[in-house]
């Protein structure tokens, strides 16, 4: 895939001559939820090795399992063969923690949007890495700067920040922290132009490029709601139909988690000070409420058990 940049060198990035060629053949992907199950399908099918990491080996296994069902699927409608199916499940060894990534040439952390988690998931992953392994991070909004530091390899820190879902999402957002080498910025774009992704790249800056446009609109569209200037369906339907968005954007963000959405919102808010990233209360009750959209069957609508919309919350 073509990438909508150009390897141009940034102006903080170094030259890293003591990093060893890393031939990237195995991947790790730390979270086996629907973002990390989803990475690890995308580096599976592009032929890497896997491991596939969560809270418990039984958890990964559950990730694994997942990843296997919906292929399952695809193989039902015709659009996937039986044999690549197993073969691309069979490159997907679940492991019990950070430290059985000592051989992964790559690793993606895909955890819950917690500085705090992922600073000490960084850590771990971090001691048990070889030297010059890679190790990016999925987040959507938090500093790489800050995660970089938080290693003994700041240059290769990056993020790779894929779209929710993984395996259908065109793009792969590439942050920079500033401490980021340019061997492991190239690496890792060539890593997501073989999942078969087109990537963007942002500088380190809260919520990056895509979360910095998307967050206000979403919260913009919660506020409409709240203010009762339109029902949930007609904001939705607004957006669909007047501005040509595939979703609308409460449907979006009970896709997103709406514990996420609220998450970058309060960074964006936080770290630029500008009120229009504020989040508005009703998005901050449903959180409190534990209606975090498709994921609880319930947010903004609510859910059956496939996933499917059953009507308004």
């Amino acid at each position: 895939m073509s990438a909508v940049h150009s390897f141009v060198l940034h102006p903080f990035a170094r030259k890293d001559k003591e990093r060893p060629n890393v031939d990237i053949r195995i991947i790790g992907v730390l979270g086996a939820g629907q973002m990390g199950s989803g990475i690890a399908q995308l580096a599976a099918a592009a032929e890497y090795d896997v491991r596939l990491c969560d809270a418990s080996l039984a958890q990964a296994e559950v990730g694994r399992g997942k990843i296997d069902a919906v292929l399952g699927r695809q193989v039902e409608k015709g659009k996937m063969e039986d044999a690549a199916r197993k073969a691309l499940v069979a490159r997907i060894k679940p492991v019990a923690t950070p430290a059985d990534f000592a051989d992964c040439d790559l690793v993606v952390e895909a955890a819950t949007e917690n500085v705090t988690l992922k600073l000490e998931l960084f850590r771990a992953c971090d001691a048990a890495m070889k030297k010059g392994a890679i190790l990016a991070s999925n987040t959507s909004s938090i500093s790489l700067t800050k995660l970089a530091a938080a290693t003994k390899r700041p240059p290769e820190v990056i993020g790779m920040h894929f779209m929710n879902p993984p395996p259908l999402m065109k793009l792969v957002e590439i942050v920079r922290a500033i401490q980021t080498s340019e061997e492991t910025f190239k690496d890792t774009v060539a890593v997501a132009h073989k999942m078969g992704k087109t990537t963007t790249v942002s500088n380190d800056a809260p919520g990056f490029l895509v979360n910095r446009i998307l967050i206000p609109m979403l919260c913009e569209a919660c506020f409409a709601l709240q203010e009762g200037v339109g029902s949930a369906e007609d904001i939705d339907t607004g957006a669909k139909l007047g501005l040509n968005h595939p979703m609308g954007p409460l449907e979006l963000s009970d896709l997103i988690g709406l514990d996420t959405v609220l998450a970058i919102a309060d960074v964006l808010y936080r770290d630029i000070g500008d009120d229009k990233y504020r989040a508005p209360t009703n998005l901050r009750n449903l959180v409190a409420a534990g209606w975090l959209g498709r994921k609880t069957k319930r947010g903004f609508y609510t859910y059956d058990d496939k996933g499917q919309k059953a009507g308004r919350a």
